[in-house]
């Protein structure tokens, strides 16, 4: 298998300078080694959805990391959906039970933009409930999540909702994937096999993440002091 991320390397599994063979030890280092990179030779669908979950949250995580406070509170367009003291919102609707609130979109199609601290509130809520109603204890919902709008507690939270869901899907026995109602978070997860939820979380990870990632390009490339070569 070629490696992933080797910049200069062929897909052969020939270095792209000298053409030289790479060792099998080389041929087995897939990129960072915070992932496990051999889930990609196992052929089931459980590692499929295991190894999407785990390299998209890596992406994520890396770039949470750089995240700054003036980035996370960014508003990319009027009307921006954020993250706000209690009694500073001002949207009609409102989630969460502490002193910092999420505000809630005006309806299912709502155009409003949506702030950094806004996407992280979201993903941790999502990824809270499903743990909650799939490997917890199913009595808390998505309003029972603290929020934050400082960037070092919010970037926590979400990590911490992700690697519990990461841990209760990773120790799920394959057999166990496809089990219809493993999951009673919405009427659609008690009626289906439970790795389309999975699937559905990595799709919101990936969807959410892209735009994090996006909204923190541009602020950066908004934000930046041209040279005076480049003006």
């Amino acid at each position: 298998m070629a490696r992933e991320g080797g910049g200069t390397d062929g897909i052969d599994g020939t270095d792209g300078t000298d053409g030289a063979r790479a060792t099998d030890q080389d041929e087995h280092t897939y990129g960072s080694p915070e992932f496990d990179w051999s889930v990609l030779e196992v052929p089931t669908a459980a590692a499929v959805v295991r190894g999407q979950l785990g390299f998209s949250w890596l992406v994520l995580a890396d770039r949470l990391a750089t995240v700054t406070q003036a980035e996370l509170e960014w508003e990319p367009g009027p009307d921006a959906l954020r993250v706000v003291r209690r009694g500073e919102e001002r949207a009609p609707r409102t989630l969460g039970p502490g002193e910092w609130v999420m505000e809630w979109p005006a309806g299912p199609e709502s155009a409003q933009p949506r702030t950094i601290a806004w996407l992280v509130a979201h993903l941790t809520e999502a990824f809270f409930e499903r743990w909650e109603w799939t490997f917890g204890d199913h009595e808390r919902r998505r309003d029972a999540v603290p929020f934050s709008g400082e960037v070092g507690p919010a970037v926590d939270g979400l990590r911490r909702g992700v690697d519990r869901w990461r841990e209760g899907v990773e120790a799920l026995p394959d057999d166990e994937m496809f089990t219809v109602g493993l999951s009673q978070a919405t009427p659609i997860d008690a009626q289906s096999p439970f790795a389309h939820l999975v699937a559905h979380m990595n799709r919101e990870l990936i969807h959410h993440g892209a735009e994090i990632l996006l909204l923190q390009d541009l602020y950066r490339a908004s934000h930046v002091t041209a040279a005076p070569g480049n003006r």
